[in-house]
């Protein structure tokens, strides 16, 4: 496992959680600084700024557990610098995919990044790994799959889901999701790497 690079990875979402815009920060802050669909080509900086823009206590300390996830996977994955390259790729990409539900007025957090995240580490084991640990990976993003159907993102922009003080957008998972496998293709994640044996993790 390429473990530099692995941290690398953790460290494209830790380090956006560390520059997250808490609520409370300021309207004229965060206005500044979501997604917004009629400024995409004017302020272009909002395809990376909106991962850093909370709505509310509760959605920040949820991005937080959320990255330790993230980061956890990426290095049980082994996920290197080809890896690395693939989530930093995603990031602008993710949001972008979002001017395909034009409805969506206004979107911030990282939700999207963490679902490119978990794409990008799924094909790292599928492409890397062989045996029980390769269909393990295939499980995961099969999961992702079948969690991004029942999010119907097709159906609205937001949805309310009970006990969450802000509306969720599944067009921000799944453009994540298919953002991060597009990247994982493109950068070769999981190539040429060195299959374990069977005996080791």
């Amino acid at each position: 496992m390429a473990v530099g690079g692995a941290l690398g990875v953790s460290g494209l979402v830790g380090g956006a959680t560390a520059q997250a815009i808490p609520p409370g920060a300021g309207n004229g802050v965060s206005s500044a600084l979501r997604w917004q669909p009629e400024l995409a080509l004017t302020e272009p900086w909002r395809c990376i700024s909106a991962a850093w823009v909370h709505l509310s206590r509760q959605h920040l300390i949820a991005n937080l557990g959320g990255t330790a996830l993230v980061a956890a996977l990426g290095l049980v994955a082994g996920c290197g610098p080809r890896a690395a390259l693939a989530w930093a790729l995603a990031w602008p990409l993710t949001h972008l995919g979002l001017l395909l539900q034009p409805t969506l007025t206004a979107y911030g957090g990282l939700s999207g990044l963490m679902h490119a995240g978990v794409a990008v580490a799924c094909m790292q084991v599928m492409r890397a790994e062989r045996g029980q640990r390769r269909w393990t990976g295939a499980a995961l993003l099969v999961g992702v799959l079948v969690k991004l159907w029942l999010e119907a993102a097709w159906t609205g922009p937001l949805r309310q889901v009970p006990g969450w003080d802000i509306a969720i957008a599944p067009a921000a998972h799944a453009s994540g999701v298919l953002a991060g496998l597009f990247c994982a293709g493109a950068t070769s994640v999981g190539r040429n790497a060195v299959w374990r044996s069977p005996g080791r993790l």
